[in-house]
């Protein structure tokens, strides 16, 4: 899942960031909302996390450029109060027609319920997944974030982990590193870096013997049968 937080609070939008990152989820940063424009134009978001008291560009502009390119794109609405007001003052309880969110989160919020509300975005806007995958005796749980090779416990980090359900969900088919990078790093991690062969490289030495991820010269990377 990728996440774009908006909040002109840099503490705020890197606390928030760095909690989703700590649970395998990539997160950017947009300080403003035109930079929040300009990411989402170069980048697709699962959700986007808005904090309602941001300066400069409206939420509801933000959302017109969901709404008008036909994205699936969720929003999660981060309030001062439990009540919400529309641009021109009125008041509605939780997410109205003037704001367009698809949820909203009152502050001050635990990050436990902010990342609750995430992730059931997150699943609205995507297919139904299995929560459990499972190749050539690897496992992973995406729910409790575990991860097995012949039932033994894998430690691994956020990209390990992320990489490594990608290539299961994949079931077999090859991986470019291009599309390991959108779905598993940040925006500033570039294309022509070697993080990709650095933490396919450490995952496969958890992972141990016999190998199950193959390199595809010129292609990618797929995760073996038995």
């Amino acid at each position: 899942m990728r996440v774009l937080v908006v909040a002109d609070e840099e503490h705020l939008a890197g606390i928030i960031a760095a909690g989703l990152r700590r649970d395998a989820i990539a997160a950017d940063i947009a300080h403003d909302g035109r930079e929040a424009l300009a990411k989402m134009r170069l980048g697709a978001y699962d959700v986007v996390v808005l904090d309602r008291d941001l300066t400069g560009l409206h939420g509801d502009d933000i959302y017109r450029h969901i709404v008008e390119r036909g994205l699936l794109t969720r929003m999660l609405l981060l309030t001062a109060s439990g009540t919400v007001h529309d641009r021109e003052g009125g008041g509605v309880e939780g997410p109205g027609p003037g704001l367009g969110a698809d949820d909203h989160l009152s502050k001050p919020f635990a990050y436990e319920e902010l990342l609750a509300r995430v992730l059931a975005l997150g699943r609205r806007n995507r297919p139904a997944r299995p929560q459990v995958i499972e190749r050539a005796g690897v496992t992973v749980d995406t729910a409790r974030r575990l991860a097995l090779r012949d039932g033994r416990p894998l430690p691994l980090s956020r990209q390990e982990f992320g990489v490594l359900e990608v290539l299961l969900r994949a079931q077999g088919a090859v991986v470019s590193g291009d599309e390991l990078i959108e779905e598993v790093w940040e925006e500033h991690t570039s294309y022509r870096t070697n993080a990709v062969q650095v933490t396919l490289s450490t995952l496969r030495a958890k992972l141990g013997d016999p190998p199950v991820i193959e390199t595809v010269p010129g292609a990618g990377y797929r995760l073996r049968e038995r």
